[in-house]
């Protein structure tokens, strides 16, 4: 098959477009054709370096093909099938996964990082990860959902608790976890104000249901929400940016509001004043991805319509470096995808 591999870290330069041995499916596994495969930051930060990542490596967490064989242990799916896999390895059998707790198995990884990805024509996967999807549903969608959209919902639902009414701020309108962000909070009926740095991220933001916009360039995100909420601030916020946005987060939360990250793109090392954290007795929540049990919740809302995948662009896998280096200037509203 033809796949995009890495065999050592680096810039986009590393990136080679080249034949590689087809995946042979064990008994319990798959066998799926990729159809399309959306890029996602990790792409970028394991390409640079990553430990545990074993060379020759193939990037691509999130994946929608269809089914080409199935091994002889699966007789819930067949040949022909159009699905997208779960962005995640886990070992389906300690505590925590059977707890329902995937993401905190001690396996637990994202596809495409200690695990090979979709970066390639052919993956062979657990039948655990395929899930069908409607007809209504084409495969560049398909792959702009899993990671993302399974990401807000264990960040709002999950974690924060969202309740209808509340008000919650989006940290990057442009960025999936922005878009999927936003989504969800309108579902729950919460009042969303969002950021990005130019308008028309920020006009499509709004189509999407986000109540506000504030231009992170132009405008002091904190002094913004302040105006907006009649200065009590804001009862959740989404950050994922990290070092670059971080004061700013905090400085947004209404006392006893919540604050809850997914990631550091920005930078991973903040700080903050302790006495600022119990006097006003905020939480600071951490989360990873999501659980299987949310992925199917969050899925469902996807294929009945009333959350929709955002597609930017689309590249052909043989122009991969092209892709990641417009990943990286974060001019894209969507997601980037790679069809192979």
């Amino acid at each position: 098959m033809k796949a995009v591999r890495i065999h050592e870290f680096g810039g986009p330069e590393v990136l080679r477009y080249e034949d590689a041995p087809d995946p042979k499916p064990r008994p319990d596994q798959g066998l799926v054709r990729v159809k399309a495969c959306a890029l996602n930051h990790i792409d970028l930060w394991i390409r640079a370096g990553l430990p545990g990542i074993k060379l020759p490596h193939i990037l691509g967490s999130d994946i929608a093909g269809e089914i080409v064989e199935v091994g002889e242990y699966i007789t819930n799916f067949q040949a022909g099938q159009r699905v997208l896999l779960a962005p995640m390895h886990f070992c389906n059998h300690c505590a925590k996964c059977v707890a329902g707790l995937q993401n905190q198995c001690p396996e637990f990884t994202v596809m495409g990082n200690r695990v090979e990805g979709g970066n390639c024509e052919l993956i062979a996967v657990p039948a655990v990860n395929v899930i069908p999807i409607p007809d209504s549903l084409d495969f560049n969608q398909a792959a702009s959902v899993p990671l993302v959209f399974l990401t807000a919902w264990h960040m709002l639902v999950g974690r924060a608790g969202i309740r209808p009414g509340q008000t919650v701020l989006v940290l990057g309108a442009g960025s999936g976890v922005g878009i999927a962000a936003i989504q969800v909070a309108k579902l729950f009926h919460a009042r969303v104000i969002t950021t990005a740095g130019d308008e028309k991220k920020l006009d499509k933001a709004r189509e999407l249901g986000a109540d506000h916009g504030i231009n992170h360039y132009q405008q002091k995100i904190s002094e913004e929400v302040r105006k907006l909420t009649n200065k009590e601030g804001v009862d959740i916020v989404i950050e994922h940016v990290g070092a670059a946005t971080w004061d700013e987060s905090v400085k947004c939360l209404k006392p006893g509001g919540i604050l809850v990250t997914c990631g550091a793109t920005t930078g991973p090392n903040v700080g903050f004043d302790l006495r600022f954290l119990f006097s006003r007795q905020l939480s600071l929540l951490g989360s990873y991805m999501g659980t299987m049990g949310e992925l199917y919740e969050v899925l469902g809302h996807v294929f009945a319509g009333r959350l929709k995948p955002v597609v930017d662009r689309i590249f052909p896998l043989k122009d991969v470096r092209a892709a990641h280096e417009y990943l990286a200037k974060s001019h894209m509203f969507g997601k980037v995808i790679l069809k192979p």
